[in-house]
């Protein structure tokens, strides 16, 4: 990050021109803008970068969601052509990793088709480089573009950084939250002059209860909507695997991440990943209003170890020096501890299918997977 941020320059000079801007379009320039955008530029994962993200800390991850995969073909009748799409595919690591582990199932894997869902040209190179060897791998700038047909659609942390919209209750109503300019010039939050009309008759009954003050935020049903239409109308499913909360209330979850650390949000706009917690109840809400099945959430602790994770670190474990497994089990800890450091319970899991998939590996009642099954 470095003290002078070409974006902040813009951002000021469009809300001199336009007046106060909306949260959600301070947040979509600064990981969307087409030449100084967050997303657009640079590779932001693993120790050199900005965070760090749960298939960069151990292979386990991947490959655990190779076999739900797996399970999911097998449960829509083993369709002898799957969509294996990934949304944000990062480095490429996730899909290596499920890849190596489908490959246990050769009709599986000869039926697929990968589509990964990426927008910065820095991480396709390297999506490219890490999956050379995979065939029937395409690349596409939105969901849309994906071909229709059964698909299993895998997105880890990729909700958390579409655009939030934020209001603040006042005496007066629930106003929205814009980025203004203080008497220096410098990015400051504020709060539109009007209430939004009749906007408490749209939230939940916990946020309507919230003290003046307060923040909500929300993000269009949109995203989630076109990819449970897609499972519900063509067969599948989508896994969704993010950190949020479980039930809709008021707090600002606002932030921005740099070099592993938390940073002002309204600081060097487009140099740092600005992101904001999940609303798992808003995703299931979202998804059943168009007919969809939704499955979860739990949190990822309980999802791994339900497919077997802890099984798969001993195996591994069996095949390695002490010192690699000592670095597998520290791996395991951080997936699925909720203590300090840990992404176990701050990250939650949620399955949205067809109407008629029941039962779905990891976030129903039935026995674990064996994560013993790659080799």
């Amino acid at each position: 990050m470095t003290e002078f941020s070409p974006l902040q320059a813009e951002i000021q000079k469009l809300i001199k021109s336009s007046g106060p801007m909306p949260v959600w379009r301070y947040m979509e320039l600064c990981l969307a803008h087409p030449e100084h955008g967050y997303y657009v530029s640079r590779d932001p994962l693993g120790r050199e970068g900005d965070f760090t993200t749960a298939p960069e800390v151990s292979q386990m991850f991947g490959e655990l969601l190779g076999l739900w995969t797996a399970s999911v073909w097998k449960a829509i009748g083993s369709p002898p052509s799957l969509r294996l799409v990934e949304l944000g595919p990062g480095r490429g690591t996730m899909m290596a990793d499920a890849l190596r582990a489908v490959r246990v199932l050769p009709p599986l894997y000869e039926s697929l088709q990968v589509h990964l869902v990426e927008i910065n040209p820095v991480l396709r190179e390297k999506q490219r480089a890490m999956l050379s060897g995979v065939r029937n791998i395409t690349w596409h700038d939105n969901i849309d573009d994906v071909p229709e047909g059964p698909a299993v659609i895998l997105a880890n942390e990729y909700f958390d950084v579409l655009p939030i919209h934020q209001v603040v209750k006042r005496e007066t109503g629930w106003h929205e939250r814009v980025v203004n300019l203080d008497d220096n010039g410098k990015l400051v939050f504020g709060a539109s002059d009007e209430p939004m009309p009749r906007f408490e008759v749209l939230l939940p009954p916990l946020v309507r209860a919230a003290p003046v003050g307060a923040v909500f935020e929300w993000r269009p049903d949109t995203e989630m909507m076109k990819i449970a239409a897609r499972v519900r109308h063509q067969d599948g499913a989508a896994l969704i695997i993010d950190y949020g909360h479980l039930r809709s209330d008021a707090g600002d979850t606002f932030q921005a991440i740099a070099r592993h650390s938390f940073a002002d949000p309204l600081k060097n706009p487009g140099q740092a990943d600005v992101t904001a917690h999940v609303d798992f109840q808003a995703l299931a809400r979202a998804a059943e209003d168009v007919g969809a099945r939704v499955h979860g959430p739990v949190t990822q602790g309980e999802f791994l170890k339900r497919l077997g994770v802890e099984t798969r670190a001993v195996t591994l474990m069996g095949k390695t020096t002490p010192e690699v497994s000592a670095e597998i089990s520290a791996a395991l800890k951080r997936l699925t501890d909720s203590g300090r450091g840990g992404m176990g319970s701050m990250f939650k899991v949620l399955a949205v299918t067809e109407p008629n998939l029941t039962m779905v590996a990891g976030l129903s009642d039935e026995p674990p997977a064996r994560g013993d099954e790659t080799a």
